[in-house]
């Protein structure tokens, strides 16, 4: 039996403003750095949290998915400027976790999921979260940062 560790070369991070999100981010930033591994970053238009007016409002969704192109965009930036050599950014719509599993990491074919969870208190915990849902649905591995 051997302890060798996987080399995992693509990697998918989920991206949002949450601290977890953020050390998700970071921890991939290193990964592909250490292993020289292409960096695909995936941002969700949750499209749930919008409003029948904004839902059937074309200049609303442009302008929220220009909002989200311009984060993304940030996100490359850092990742180029620690040293990654190959940053790809993705943009999607829906229910994150959903998306992800279903229609991201097909199109991305990556080796590891990176996904960021924040600690739920009270009842909120016995309910399924996002990344309850991508650890268990995910064709590839998942690594859950808190």
């Amino acid at each position: 039996m051997t302890n060798k560790e996987p080399k995992f070369s693509r990697l998918l991070v989920g991206t949002d403003d949450s601290r977890d999100a953020q050390l998700a981010f970071n921890y991939a930033i290193d990964h592909a750095l250490k292993n020289d591994a292409e960096l695909f970053i995936v941002s969700v238009l949750e499209s749930d949290e919008m409003n029948i007016y904004q839902a059937l409002d074309d200049d609303y969704i442009h302008g929220e998915k220009s909002e989200l192109e311009n984060h993304l965009l940030t996100y490359k930036e850092t990742a180029k400027k620690a040293g990654v050599k190959r940053i790809q950014t993705v943009i999607a719509e829906g229910d994150p976790s959903k998306t992800i599993v279903s229609e991201v990491i097909p199109q991305v074919n990556p080796d590891l999921l990176i996904i960021g969870s924040f600690d739920k208190t009270g009842i909120s915990k016995r309910f399924g979260s996002q990344a309850a849902y991508m650890a268990k649905y995910a064709p590839v591995p998942v690594l859950v940062m808190r």
